[in-house]
Parts: C-alpha cells; structure tokens; sequence
C-alpha cells in the first residue's frame, strides 16, 4: 500500500482587493468581506453609548445573493446578507445601512483553498502554526 504525501505551501499574508459595489457585485452565493456604512440607532434610554446616532463605516463577513426572502416574506434582490439574516443593499440603493465596497474572503492560511475537511485537516493546522509570515 502506498501512501500519498500532500505537500502544501503555507502563506500567511494575503492581499485584499476591494470592489466598489456601485461598479460589480460579486457572483450570487459568494461570500466576502463586506463594508458597510450608516448611523448607529439614536438610543435616548442609554445617553451613556458614545457610538448612539454616530455615523460608521465597518467589515462585516457576509455572501451576496441575487434573491433573498426574510423571515417576513418580504424579497430582496442583489443585496449581502449577514449570519444573523440582517439584509444590506449596494450603496446608493435605500437602505439604512448599505455596502460600499466588498472583498473575496481570503483562502486558508494554508494554500489556494477555503476548506480542508477530514484527516488532511491536522496536518494543514500544524502546517500553517509552524509557518511564519512573508515579508
């Protein structure tokens, strides 16, 4: 019985490339790094938050979708989705909160891929703890 080595190059740096949403959106199912602009909520209750009402611009990991249904029924199109269903349109679409720019998530830190499944796991894991990044 022979065995097969995997032999696998680690990088730990990686380069971002942000698209502006107004010009492409990515393919339907993708997911990204996702900027986000808007106003934190205006909360009288707790005068004490010093981000209450202030205008932000964050990354948050999200996937884009062409149609999306909320628990409500209602249907969005060509809009990023969060983990917790929150629903965001490309900039200059209404929205209380939209998406500027948006990125690929960047592979594993161990290749040119975004998932490792079974025994090749440990070995990708001791592989990328035992690398050190490029300069």
């Amino acid at each position: 019985m022979t065995q097969a080595r995997v032999e696998m190059t680690t990088r730990l740096n990686t380069v971002v490339t942000w698209i502006d949403a107004r010009e492409r959106l990515p393919r339907s199912g993708t997911p990204v790094a996702a900027a986000i602009t808007g106003h934190y909520p205006t909360d009288t209750a707790t005068e004490s938050d010093t981000t209450s009402g202030e205008e932000f611009w964050l990354v948050r990991p999200m996937y884009f979708t062409t149609l999306h249904w909320t628990e409500d029924g209602a249907e969005h199109r060509n809009c990023f989705v969060d983990s917790d269903g929150v629903v965001r349109l490309p900039y200059g679409l209404p929205s209380d909160e939209t998406v500027t720019h948006w990125a690929e998530l960047p592979t594993l830190p161990v290749g040119t891929t975004h998932v490792v499944l079974g025994k090749a796991v440990q070995p990708a894991l001791q592989n990328a703890w035992n690398a050190h990044p490029t300069t």
